[in-house]
Protein backbone atom coordinates (compact mmCIF):
# COMPACT_ATOMS: atom_id res chain seq x y z
CA UNK A 1 0.00 0.00 0.00
CA UNK A 2 1.34 3.35 -0.79
CA UNK A 3 1.67 5.90 1.74
CA UNK A 4 -0.83 8.07 0.17
CA UNK A 5 -3.61 5.23 0.39
CA UNK A 6 -2.62 3.94 3.87
CA UNK A 7 -2.86 7.90 5.41
CA UNK A 8 -6.37 8.57 3.15
CA UNK A 9 -8.05 5.30 4.02
CA UNK A 10 -6.06 5.96 7.95
CA UNK A 11 -8.40 8.88 8.09
CA UNK A 12 -11.49 7.99 6.58
CA UNK A 13 -11.92 4.32 8.10
CA UNK A 14 -10.91 2.25 4.82
CA UNK A 15 -9.34 -0.95 5.29
CA UNK A 16 -5.21 -0.14 5.98
CA UNK A 17 -1.98 -2.77 6.16
CA UNK A 18 -0.83 -0.66 9.10
CA UNK A 19 -1.57 2.92 11.04
CA UNK A 20 0.79 6.00 9.30
CA UNK A 21 3.97 6.89 11.40
CA UNK A 22 5.57 10.08 12.13
CA UNK A 23 3.43 12.43 9.50
CA UNK A 24 2.00 15.92 10.05
CA UNK A 25 3.05 18.41 12.49
CA UNK A 26 3.64 17.09 15.66
CA UNK A 27 6.63 15.06 14.34
CA UNK A 28 8.58 18.65 13.37
CA UNK A 29 10.79 20.70 15.68
CA UNK A 30 11.17 24.36 16.30
CA UNK A 31 14.16 25.43 15.25
CA UNK A 32 15.88 25.30 18.68
CA UNK A 33 14.37 22.02 19.46
CA UNK A 34 16.04 20.83 15.96
CA UNK A 35 19.30 22.27 16.70
CA UNK A 36 19.01 20.74 20.51
CA UNK A 37 18.35 16.89 18.76
CA UNK A 38 20.77 17.31 16.10
CA UNK A 39 23.78 17.79 18.65
CA UNK A 40 22.54 14.84 20.40
CA UNK A 41 22.12 12.51 17.15
CA UNK A 42 25.63 13.22 16.31
CA UNK A 43 27.33 12.60 19.81
CA UNK A 44 25.59 9.17 19.16
CA UNK A 45 27.98 8.88 16.52
CA UNK A 46 26.17 9.60 13.45
CA UNK A 47 27.29 12.04 10.45
CA UNK A 48 25.99 13.54 7.46
CA UNK A 49 22.63 15.58 7.45
CA UNK A 50 20.23 15.68 10.33
CA UNK A 51 16.99 14.85 8.55
CA UNK A 52 14.91 13.79 11.09
CA UNK A 53 12.41 12.03 8.51
CA UNK A 54 15.34 9.61 7.86
CA UNK A 55 16.60 9.67 11.23
CA UNK A 56 13.71 8.16 12.60
CA UNK A 57 12.16 6.76 10.48
CA UNK A 58 8.90 8.46 9.20
CA UNK A 59 6.08 7.52 6.56
CA UNK A 60 5.55 9.94 4.16
CA UNK A 61 2.12 12.18 5.01
CA UNK A 62 0.41 14.43 2.99
CA UNK A 63 2.37 16.19 0.50
CA UNK A 64 1.86 20.09 -0.80
CA UNK A 65 1.36 20.85 -4.13
CA UNK A 66 3.03 24.16 -5.00
CA UNK A 67 0.89 27.14 -6.51
CA UNK A 68 -0.13 30.71 -5.58
CA UNK A 69 -3.77 31.09 -3.98
CA UNK A 70 -3.12 33.32 -1.33
CA UNK A 71 -2.37 37.14 -1.38
CA UNK A 72 -0.50 37.78 -4.54
CA UNK A 73 1.94 39.94 -6.18
CA UNK A 74 3.78 39.63 -2.57
CA UNK A 75 4.39 42.64 -1.08
CA UNK A 76 7.98 43.59 -0.96
CA UNK A 77 9.84 41.67 1.73
CA UNK A 78 11.82 44.73 3.48
CA UNK A 79 13.24 45.33 7.04
CA UNK A 80 12.40 48.38 8.64
CA UNK A 81 14.04 48.49 11.76
CA UNK A 82 17.45 46.24 13.43
CA UNK A 83 19.27 45.58 16.29
CA UNK A 84 21.38 42.74 17.85
CA UNK A 85 18.67 40.54 19.21
CA UNK A 86 15.19 41.41 16.84
CA UNK A 87 14.34 43.10 13.55
CA UNK A 88 11.03 44.74 12.41
CA UNK A 89 10.05 43.80 8.75
CA UNK A 90 7.32 43.88 6.50
CA UNK A 91 6.22 40.19 4.93
CA UNK A 92 4.80 38.75 2.01
CA UNK A 93 1.47 39.20 3.02
CA UNK A 94 2.09 43.02 4.01
CA UNK A 95 2.44 42.09 7.79
CA UNK A 96 4.81 44.26 9.87
CA UNK A 97 5.96 42.60 12.93
CA UNK A 98 9.51 42.29 15.08
CA UNK A 99 11.07 38.89 15.27
CA UNK A 100 13.73 37.57 17.03
CA UNK A 101 16.59 36.78 15.46
CA UNK A 102 18.32 33.89 17.41
CA UNK A 103 14.59 31.55 18.06
CA UNK A 104 11.32 30.82 16.63
CA UNK A 105 9.00 32.29 18.83
CA UNK A 106 5.37 34.52 18.29
CA UNK A 107 6.21 37.63 16.29
CA UNK A 108 5.30 40.36 17.97
CA UNK A 109 3.03 41.98 15.27
CA UNK A 110 2.57 45.43 14.95
CA UNK A 111 0.76 46.68 11.90
CA UNK A 112 -1.64 44.78 9.26
CA UNK A 113 -2.77 45.93 5.65
CA UNK A 114 -6.29 46.24 5.78
CA UNK A 115 -7.83 48.46 8.68
CA UNK A 116 -11.21 49.88 6.83
CA UNK A 117 -13.33 48.69 4.04
CA UNK A 118 -11.61 51.25 1.68
CA UNK A 119 -8.12 49.52 2.24
CA UNK A 120 -9.58 46.11 1.83
CA UNK A 121 -11.21 46.97 -1.26
CA UNK A 122 -7.47 48.61 -2.70
CA UNK A 123 -6.10 44.98 -1.04
CA UNK A 124 -8.45 43.23 -3.38
CA UNK A 125 -7.85 44.78 -6.17
CA UNK A 126 -4.11 44.74 -6.10
CA UNK A 127 -3.93 40.72 -4.78
CA UNK A 128 -6.79 39.20 -5.48
CA UNK A 129 -7.32 39.58 -9.44
CA UNK A 130 -9.66 37.38 -11.11
CA UNK A 131 -8.73 38.26 -14.61
CA UNK A 132 -7.16 35.03 -16.51
CA UNK A 133 -3.31 37.24 -17.08
CA UNK A 134 -3.89 37.71 -13.21
CA UNK A 135 -4.79 33.87 -13.26
CA UNK A 136 -1.72 32.92 -15.25
CA UNK A 137 0.57 34.73 -13.27
CA UNK A 138 0.06 33.00 -10.32
CA UNK A 139 0.33 29.28 -11.51
CA UNK A 140 3.29 30.60 -13.96
CA UNK A 141 4.85 31.70 -10.60
CA UNK A 142 5.67 28.55 -9.82
CA UNK A 143 5.69 25.90 -13.03
CA UNK A 144 8.93 24.77 -12.47
CA UNK A 145 8.15 23.48 -8.97
CA UNK A 146 5.12 22.49 -9.85
CA UNK A 147 6.74 20.69 -12.95
CA UNK A 148 9.57 19.00 -10.97
CA UNK A 149 6.58 18.17 -7.55
CA UNK A 150 4.44 16.04 -9.63
CA UNK A 151 6.91 13.51 -10.98
CA UNK A 152 8.18 13.00 -7.67
CA UNK A 153 4.67 12.71 -5.79
CA UNK A 154 4.04 10.19 -8.00
CA UNK A 155 7.21 8.09 -7.67
CA UNK A 156 6.73 8.55 -3.81
CA UNK A 157 3.09 7.11 -3.64
CA UNK A 158 2.27 10.34 -1.80
CA UNK A 159 -1.84 11.49 -0.94
CA UNK A 160 -1.40 15.69 -2.21
CA UNK A 161 -2.84 18.53 -0.43
CA UNK A 162 -4.60 21.74 -1.83
CA UNK A 163 -4.72 24.22 0.69
CA UNK A 164 -2.25 25.48 3.18
CA UNK A 165 -1.00 27.82 5.89
CA UNK A 166 -1.90 30.79 5.96
CA UNK A 167 -5.19 29.96 3.71
CA UNK A 168 -7.77 30.14 6.31
CA UNK A 169 -11.58 31.39 6.21
CA UNK A 170 -11.08 32.94 9.45
CA UNK A 171 -7.50 32.68 9.32
CA UNK A 172 -6.53 35.03 6.09
CA UNK A 173 -9.33 37.76 7.41
CA UNK A 174 -7.37 37.83 10.71
CA UNK A 175 -3.88 37.96 9.11
CA UNK A 176 -5.58 40.81 6.73
CA UNK A 177 -6.42 42.73 10.01
CA UNK A 178 -5.02 41.20 13.46
CA UNK A 179 -6.70 39.20 15.56
CA UNK A 180 -8.23 42.61 17.75
CA UNK A 181 -9.38 44.18 14.82
CA UNK A 182 -11.26 41.92 12.61
CA UNK A 183 -12.83 40.57 16.16
CA UNK A 184 -14.27 44.30 15.99
CA UNK A 185 -15.14 44.16 12.82
CA UNK A 186 -17.24 41.16 12.92
CA UNK A 187 -19.74 43.66 14.50
CA UNK A 188 -18.60 46.87 12.75
CA UNK A 189 -18.23 46.24 9.18
CA UNK A 190 -19.70 42.47 8.90
CA UNK A 191 -20.02 43.05 5.13
CA UNK A 192 -16.24 43.46 4.87
CA UNK A 193 -15.79 40.40 6.96
CA UNK A 194 -17.94 38.08 4.77
CA UNK A 195 -16.16 39.86 1.67
CA UNK A 196 -13.06 38.77 2.87
CA UNK A 197 -14.06 35.30 3.33
CA UNK A 198 -15.45 34.67 0.59
CA UNK A 199 -13.41 36.41 -2.06
CA UNK A 200 -9.98 34.05 -0.28
CA UNK A 201 -12.20 30.82 -0.90
CA UNK A 202 -13.26 31.75 -4.98
CA UNK A 203 -9.52 32.29 -5.17
CA UNK A 204 -8.42 29.35 -3.62
CA UNK A 205 -10.89 27.64 -5.98
CA UNK A 206 -10.24 28.93 -8.84
CA UNK A 207 -6.91 28.49 -8.62
CA UNK A 208 -7.34 24.82 -7.02
CA UNK A 209 -9.68 24.08 -10.39
CA UNK A 210 -6.43 24.47 -12.67
CA UNK A 211 -4.12 23.12 -10.27
CA UNK A 212 -6.47 19.85 -10.39
CA UNK A 213 -7.16 19.68 -14.11
CA UNK A 214 -2.40 19.73 -14.64
CA UNK A 215 -2.55 16.79 -11.61
CA UNK A 216 -5.32 14.67 -13.48
CA UNK A 217 -3.57 15.44 -17.15
CA UNK A 218 -0.37 14.03 -15.45
CA UNK A 219 -1.72 11.05 -13.53
CA UNK A 220 -1.99 12.23 -10.14
CA UNK A 221 -5.16 13.21 -8.45
CA UNK A 222 -5.71 15.74 -4.64
CA UNK A 223 -6.75 13.63 -1.77
CA UNK A 224 -7.17 16.09 0.86
CA UNK A 225 -8.80 20.15 0.71
CA UNK A 226 -6.91 21.78 4.09
CA UNK A 227 -7.69 24.78 5.62
CA UNK A 228 -5.78 26.63 8.19
CA UNK A 229 -7.84 28.34 10.90
CA UNK A 230 -6.19 28.49 14.28
CA UNK A 231 -9.26 30.16 15.40
CA UNK A 232 -9.72 28.86 19.66
CA UNK A 233 -7.85 29.79 22.35
CA UNK A 234 -7.69 27.88 25.94
CA UNK A 235 -11.03 29.19 26.29
CA UNK A 236 -12.94 28.12 22.98
CA UNK A 237 -13.44 29.57 19.56
CA UNK A 238 -12.74 33.43 19.34
CA UNK A 239 -16.11 33.76 17.93
CA UNK A 240 -19.27 32.32 18.37
CA UNK A 241 -21.54 29.11 17.15
CA UNK A 242 -23.76 31.58 15.71
CA UNK A 243 -21.09 33.57 14.39
CA UNK A 244 -18.91 30.53 13.03
CA UNK A 245 -22.40 29.20 11.10
CA UNK A 246 -23.52 33.09 9.90
CA UNK A 247 -20.31 34.07 8.66
CA UNK A 248 -17.66 30.87 7.60
CA UNK A 249 -20.04 28.15 7.33
CA UNK A 250 -21.50 29.71 3.75
CA UNK A 251 -17.78 29.14 2.50
CA UNK A 252 -17.18 25.84 4.11
CA UNK A 253 -20.23 24.38 1.65
CA UNK A 254 -18.49 26.20 -1.31
CA UNK A 255 -15.54 24.30 -0.29
CA UNK A 256 -17.26 21.02 0.30
CA UNK A 257 -18.88 21.32 -2.89
CA UNK A 258 -15.93 21.55 -4.95
CA UNK A 259 -13.83 19.23 -3.10
CA UNK A 260 -17.28 16.60 -3.53
CA UNK A 261 -16.98 17.22 -7.11
CA UNK A 262 -13.43 16.47 -7.32
CA UNK A 263 -13.57 13.30 -5.32
CA UNK A 264 -11.07 15.00 -2.92
CA UNK A 265 -11.59 12.40 0.26
CA UNK A 266 -10.51 14.29 2.88
CA UNK A 267 -11.26 17.96 4.54
CA UNK A 268 -9.05 18.81 7.09
CA UNK A 269 -9.24 22.29 9.30
CA UNK A 270 -6.41 22.99 11.52
CA UNK A 271 -7.13 24.69 14.52
CA UNK A 272 -5.30 25.08 18.46
CA UNK A 273 -6.92 25.79 21.42
CA UNK A 274 -10.29 24.54 22.74
CA UNK A 275 -11.50 23.27 19.34
CA UNK A 276 -14.72 21.39 21.14
CA UNK A 277 -17.12 24.33 19.27
CA UNK A 278 -15.43 24.14 16.22
CA UNK A 279 -15.75 20.32 15.45
CA UNK A 280 -19.62 19.76 15.25
CA UNK A 281 -20.47 22.63 13.33
CA UNK A 282 -17.37 22.44 10.89
CA UNK A 283 -18.91 18.30 10.74
CA UNK A 284 -21.89 19.13 9.45
CA UNK A 285 -20.19 21.46 6.67
CA UNK A 286 -17.75 18.77 5.20
CA UNK A 287 -14.51 18.81 7.27
CA UNK A 288 -14.20 14.85 8.59
CA UNK A 289 -10.46 15.43 9.38
CA UNK A 290 -9.27 17.71 12.64
CA UNK A 291 -6.14 18.38 14.33
CA UNK A 292 -4.02 18.68 16.91
CA UNK A 293 -6.44 18.59 19.32
CA UNK A 294 -3.94 20.74 22.14
CA UNK A 295 -4.06 19.07 25.18
CA UNK A 296 -3.48 21.97 27.41
CA UNK A 297 -6.27 24.02 25.99
CA UNK A 298 -8.55 20.95 27.24
CA UNK A 299 -8.73 18.70 24.03
CA UNK A 300 -9.16 14.75 25.25
CA UNK A 301 -9.02 12.81 21.94
CA UNK A 302 -10.57 9.78 23.67
CA UNK A 303 -13.73 12.21 24.00
CA UNK A 304 -13.86 13.43 21.23
CA UNK A 305 -13.62 9.73 19.67
CA UNK A 306 -16.77 8.56 21.47
CA UNK A 307 -18.30 11.57 20.59
CA UNK A 308 -17.78 12.10 16.98
CA UNK A 309 -16.33 8.36 15.77
CA UNK A 310 -16.76 9.57 11.83
CA UNK A 311 -13.77 11.65 12.22
CA UNK A 312 -10.35 11.69 11.20
CA UNK A 313 -8.26 12.26 14.38
CA UNK A 314 -4.32 13.46 14.36
CA UNK A 315 -2.81 14.90 16.96
CA UNK A 316 -3.42 15.12 20.97
CA UNK A 317 -0.66 13.67 22.26
CA UNK A 318 0.62 15.65 24.88
CA UNK A 319 4.32 17.21 24.04
CA UNK A 320 5.26 18.32 26.99
CA UNK A 321 5.36 14.67 28.72
CA UNK A 322 8.72 14.97 26.99
CA UNK A 323 10.29 17.60 28.96
CA UNK A 324 9.08 15.19 31.85
CA UNK A 325 10.27 11.61 32.82
CA UNK A 326 9.85 8.16 31.30
CA UNK A 327 6.85 7.46 32.94
CA UNK A 328 4.88 10.22 31.37
CA UNK A 329 5.95 9.13 27.82
CA UNK A 330 4.56 5.31 28.07
CA UNK A 331 1.01 7.60 29.14
CA UNK A 332 1.29 8.84 25.94
CA UNK A 333 2.40 5.79 24.08
CA UNK A 334 -0.34 4.20 26.10
CA UNK A 335 -2.95 6.64 24.76
CA UNK A 336 -1.72 6.40 21.43
CA UNK A 337 -2.45 2.43 21.73
CA UNK A 338 -6.21 3.14 22.65
CA UNK A 339 -6.53 5.38 19.98
CA UNK A 340 -5.17 3.43 17.09
CA UNK A 341 -7.24 0.39 18.25
CA UNK A 342 -10.30 3.00 18.00
CA UNK A 343 -9.28 3.63 14.29
CA UNK A 344 -9.27 6.85 12.50
CA UNK A 345 -6.70 8.21 13.98
CA UNK A 346 -2.94 8.62 13.06
CA UNK A 347 -0.36 9.36 16.43
CA UNK A 348 1.17 12.68 16.54
CA UNK A 349 1.79 15.44 19.81
CA UNK A 350 -0.33 18.14 19.81
CA UNK A 351 2.32 20.25 18.05
CA UNK A 352 6.19 20.82 17.12
CA UNK A 353 7.80 19.81 19.60
CA UNK A 354 9.45 22.29 21.88
CA UNK A 355 12.96 22.87 23.03
CA UNK A 356 12.58 21.82 26.39
CA UNK A 357 11.75 18.28 25.53
CA UNK A 358 14.68 15.74 25.74
CA UNK A 359 16.45 13.72 23.18
CA UNK A 360 16.01 10.72 24.77
CA UNK A 361 12.04 11.15 25.85
CA UNK A 362 11.66 11.74 22.18
CA UNK A 363 13.21 8.98 20.94
CA UNK A 364 11.17 6.64 23.57
CA UNK A 365 7.84 8.12 22.52
CA UNK A 366 9.20 7.41 18.81
CA UNK A 367 10.33 3.67 19.74
CA UNK A 368 6.90 2.76 21.56
CA UNK A 369 4.62 4.33 18.98
CA UNK A 370 6.56 3.19 15.54
CA UNK A 371 5.30 -0.75 17.35
CA UNK A 372 1.88 0.64 17.44
CA UNK A 373 1.95 1.53 13.92
CA UNK A 374 3.40 -1.47 13.05
CA UNK A 375 6.38 -0.04 11.45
Amino acid sequence: MTPGERIVRCLTGGDIDRVPFGCELGWQFWAETYAKFEAAWRAEGNSGVFEPFYAFGYDRGFAQVPYEAGVFPHFERKILEEDAESYIAVDYQGITARRLKHNRSIPEYIDYPVKTPDDWDRFKSERFDFSPAAIDARLAAREEELARFIPWAKSEGVALQIGEYPLGVFGCARDFMGAEEVLVAFYEEPDMVKDMMTTCAKMWLTVYERVIDRLKREGARADRFQIWEDMSGRNGSLISPAMIEEFMMPVYDMINDFRTAHGIRVMSVDSDGDCSELVPIMMRHGVNFFYPFEVQAGCDIREYRRLYPELGIYGGLDKRAMARDEAAVDEQIALAGEMVKAGRYVPGFDHHIPSDCEYHLFKRAVAGIKILCGK
